[in-house]
């Protein structure tokens, strides 16, 4: 008996169902693969013959767990920059394509952590299993997207804060040769940011063991750590490894630059980050120019830097403030790599080895120095003291200057000489002691109303460390206002001079300034 057509079109129906099912749930044994094979290695560099379907900037793995980047595309052959130790491949060693480009771990799991630009632990503990992940090389925000730089990252250095300030969202270079105080200045900005709602990244390319550690041990003592992620190449890894690593941390700070947070992000320093760049193009035979650089050092630091920004409030308004460092030799800011960089950024701190040496710390050359921003990204109540200060002081260097010489000096000249001996000696600052806004709101008034102008040089750290005590006397109304960006009036100018002047009778001298040339220098107010 034949089954009705009803009938058999459900059995049909079941079985193909069934197939269908079994279908989706089958998995093939051996899937196809792409597979090149290593026909030379070389210190941080692998050639590569096959895989016709590589893109630019694929990652690729070796044998070993070792990864690497497919930077140059030739029609015979891939040049690739390896992420790993190049002693671990050998030639003939198989080649295989992953598929995606290089990215990174990404999220809150990172605060606090020191970490490889792999995203591989270095401080012992768990490894960062986070599932998000944002590649190294991304597109910086577009114009539109981008908000004017209005509000100031205090750095906590009076030096900085009221001559050289920076805003949220700023690109500022900070440079100056070996051994002057580059990286002190970024760890100072980077412990000033405690209680501030201030995510931090600092950067360490290409940096001795040694060194990173004692900045990390400083961080962890200051209790710096819990908003900051380390990222760490030192001077024996693969130049690879320094050349993704800003990358790398740029992403980092970047989630969280999108998620609605202020972000500081150091990168210590380019100088050896071209470098690396440098040495992986020789080796691929990409063409020298200047220097030895390659032609495209420029392009690769400003796609770099591009991506610092301050966010418009309908993306979040969060900002990405960066600090790249660059070392000079003898001083030379006409260089090739310091001039790309100055150019690129919107301003820079120069350290002076010259008042390093005379004990001016931090050694920053206000006349070199340079904010593209400048009182746009200052509270209102540092812009009614900065300009009197900058004036008065850059007036006492070309005076100093010529007072060497012997010359007989007039009264006036010489009270400017002896008031300019105290805004060095008031812009100097211990290192890894941030003040706050109160306190170099008060300092820096009392300076330029004079009232240091009587107190001998040798007790300036202790004047100051009296005024510091005194701010916290100052009504909580008038520092909510100056903190918020609230003008000084002339009414908040007296009770803040009075309260100075109160402070500093104990050390004020009878017989007031001290003669011209008994200046005493100490390598640390």
């Amino acid at each position: 008996m034949t089954p009705p057509p009803k009938a058999l079109s459900r059995v049909f129906d079941d079985a193909f169902s069934q197939l269908q099912q079994g279908r989706e749930k089958f998995t093939p044994q051996f899937a196809p693969r792409e597979v090149g094979l290593v026909s030379g290695v070389a210190t941080g560099i692998a050639k590569v013959t096959g895989l016709p379907g590589v893109g630019s900037d694929e990652l690729l793995m070796f044998p070993g767990d070792v990864y690497g980047i497919a930077f140059n595309i030739d029609a015979d052959e891939i040049g690739v920059v390896l992420l790993g130790d190049s002693w671990r491949i050998h030639a003939g060693d198989e080649v295989q394509r992953t598929g995606r480009v290089m990215d990174v771990s990404v999220g809150d799991e990172l605060r606090g952590r020191v970490i490889d630009p792999l995203g591989r632990p270095l401080d012992g503990g768990r490894p960062v299993t986070r599932a998000q992940r944002l590649p190294i090389e991304r597109s910086a925000a577009s114009i539109m997207d981008r908000a004017p730089v209005t509000v100031p990252l205090q750095t906590g250095l009076k030096a900085i804060d009221a001559l050289v300030p920076i805003g949220r969202g700023q690109r500022e270079l900070i440079l100056g040769d070996r051994q002057t105080g580059k990286t002190t200045i970024a760890i100072d900005t980077i412990l000033n940011q405690r209680d501030k709602n201030v995510i931090c990244v600092y950067c360490a390319i290409g940096q001795r063991a040694s060194a990173v550690a004692k900045c990390v041990a400083t961080l962890r003592e200051k209790g710096a750590m819990e908003y900051t992620t380390v990222v760490v190449t030192e001077g024996n890894d693969p130049p690879g490894l320094a050349y993704i690593a800003p990358y790398a941390a740029t992403s980092i700070a970047e989630h969280f630059m999108e998620a609605g947070h202020d972000v500081l992000i150091v990168y210590d320093d380019l100088t050896q980050h071209a470098r690396a760049y440098r040495e992986l193009s020789l080796l691929l035979r990409r063409p020298p120019g200047r220097e030895a650089f390659p032609g495209d050092i420029f392009y690769l630091h400003s796609r770099l830097l591009e991506r610092a920004t301050r966010l418009c409030p309908e993306l979040g308004g969060g900002s990405l403030t960066a600090l790249p460092i660059i070392e000079t030799e003898a001083q030379d800011i006409s260089a090739y790599i310091p001039t790309n960089l100055i150019s690129i950024t919107d301003g820079q701190i120069y350290l002076s080895p010259s008042l390093f040496e005379l004990g001016v710390l931090p050694a920053i050359d206000v006349g070199k120095s340079v904010s593209r921003v400048g009182g746009k990204a200052q509270l209102a109540a540092y812009r009614a003291i900065a300009g009197d200060l900058k004036l008065a002081y850059a007036q006492f260097e070309e005076l100093e200057s010529f007072s060497r010489f012997g010359a007989r000096l007039d009264e006036p000249t010489r009270k400017s000489i002896e008031h300019g001996r105290r805004i060095r000696a008031c812009l100097k600052q211990p290192e890894f002691s941030p003040v706050s806004v109160r306190s170099q709101v008060v300092i820096l008034l009392a300076l330029t109303a004079g009232l240091f102008d009587s107190v001998p040089i040798d007790v300036m750290p202790e004047a100051e460390r009296a005024l510091s005590k005194a701010a916290i006397d100052i009504p909580p109304e008038l520092c909510t206002r100056f903190e918020l960006g609230a003008e000084l009036n002339e009414t908040d100018r007296k009770t803040i001079t009075d309260l100075a002047r109160q402070a500093l009778i104990s050390f004020q001298s009878e017989s007031g300034a001290q003669p011209s040339g008994t200046e005493k220098t100490s390598p640390q107010s």
